[in-house]
């Protein structure tokens, strides 16, 4: 099992040992499964649910099937970047772009420059993207693509559910 699945499954267990500990805690309840923490912590950095987070996580999604939004912040819907709806279509604007990344998006695709990169947490100068050929659908499940797909699964921060951590968020 990769270290991406085995983060997710040690916060899914966090969160229902969390959830067993406090009676008043947000969602999932006292009662919760185990089940049902991996379904809410892979929803949140990004999956419909925990099976889809596996498959994609392994290296498994192909293009043209709903790879989720893992690749994405809502805080880059502000960002200008090139979108396309076919893998193909965007892997050729990429040939004539070598400033940008091929990210995927559901069934869809964007090339993200560097301030995208850097609103996911990434480091847009790291040589992994070169090792990844730019293309993070055609290097899925490889060495390149597993690297930088843990360095955005840390920079998702887990949510709280104690009320002790109800406070503020903080930036």
């Amino acid at each position: 099992m990769s270290r991406l699945l085995r983060e997710l499954k040690t916060r899914a267990r966090l969160r229902l040992n969390a959830s067993r500990r406090d009676p008043g805690a947000a969602p999932p309840s006292p009662d919760a499964r185990l089940r049902d923490c991996l379904h809410a912590v892979s929803r949140e950095v990004g999956f419909a649910h925990w099976e889809h987070a596996r498959h994609v996580l392994q290296g498994l999604a192909f293009a043209g099937e709903d790879q989720g939004s893992f690749w994405h912040a809502p805080r880059c819907s502000t960002l200008l970047s090139p979108w396309f709806a076919r893998h193909e279509d965007a892997a050729q604007a990429l040939a004539q772009d070598a400033t940008r990344v091929l990210l995927p998006y559901r069934r869809q695709y964007v090339l993200a420059g560097d301030d995208f990169l850097l609103e996911l947490g990434l480091d847009p100068d790291s040589p992994l993207w070169t090792d990844a050929g730019r293309d993070l659908v055609r290097a899925a499940g490889r060495a390149a693509w597993e690297a930088l797909a843990w360095q955005r699964l840390r920079a998702t921060r887990p949510l709280q559910h104690t009320a002790a951590a109800a406070g503020p968020a903080v930036p």
